[in-house]
């Protein structure tokens, strides 16, 4: 449940999700409140629903396993987690409502009964509050990856070029190396240096970024973070990789 030709799993079955789940969700909506519509549409419409839960749980299982090798963010993980049972539970009340009321109208064709009235009922409140978390299960993911890059907010300057990291920056440690006291000076999640295994790296511009929330890299700031590290990803390679592109230097010894 990670990957799919060497891509990640999770964002390409995510689309299905947001966009076929609230879909068929109102879909429902307007077939329940037009009477018409429901021999036209009402097949589709519970084909999408059954679609767009499958995929629900599959983006949750894809997500959580993503996350462990990127790090969780919080708020769409637990959001997330709600949104296959809400659509399962919209699925099922919604096929008990849709069979029952093709049953009524080949015995009955006009008129409803009290039981497909409610069913009816409860799948559009049930399909309302499905789009509802869908729109913020998307909207807290997008956050996520994307932080503050379209809000504003200037390029993130590279290692390479960040002023925290620049030359004369490092120099400024003095020949024996950069000390945790120069490492306890870069404390501001603006100006954020860490130590992980005797390395020190500047994340500065990694904390809007981080797939876990920018204070998951606040209270690393000026410390020495390798416990915290090791302990969420020992044995990843990708966020090794990430780690190392913000290297500034090695710790001094003693």
């Amino acid at each position: 449940m990670n990957t799919i030709l060497d891509l990640p799993l999770h964002p390409l079955v995510v689309h299905a999700v947001v966009v076929l789940l609230p879909l068929s969700a109102l879909a429902l909506v307007a077939i329940v409140l037009v009477r018409p519509w429901r021999g036209t549409f009402g097949w589709v419409t519970m084909a999408g629903l059954v679609i767009g839960t499958g995929s629900a749980f599959v983006a949750k299982q894809s997500g959580e396993a993503l996350a462990e090798r990127l790090g969780r963010p919080a708020q769409h993980a637990d959001l997330a987690t709600w949104l296959p049972w809400l659509a399962l539970v919209l699925l099922l009340v919604a096929a008990s409502w849709f069979l029952l009321q093709r049953r009524e109208r080949r015995e009955a064709p006009v008129g409803s009964s009290g039981a497909v009235r409610v069913l009816g009922i409860v799948s559009v409140i049930l399909a309302l509050g499905t789009v509802a978390l869908t729109v913020a299960v998307g909207h807290t993911g997008a956050t996520a990856v994307w932080g503050n890059t379209f809000a504003g907010a200037t390029p993130a300057a590279t290692p390479s070029t960040s002023p925290s990291s620049s030359p004369s920056a490092t120099a400024s440690a003095g020949p024996v190396g950069i000390t945790m006291a120069d490492v306890a000076s870069h404390a501001a999640t603006t100006d954020c240096w860490a130590v992980v295994e005797g390395t020190v790296y500047d994340l500065s511009t990694w904390g809007a970024d981080h797939p876990g929330g920018p204070e998951v890299i606040a209270v690393l700031c000026g410390t020495d973070a390798t416990t915290a590290f090791t302990t969420q990803h020992d044995g990843q390679a990708e966020p090794r990789q990430m780690l190392a592109s913000f290297e500034v230097g090695p710790l001094a010894a003693g």
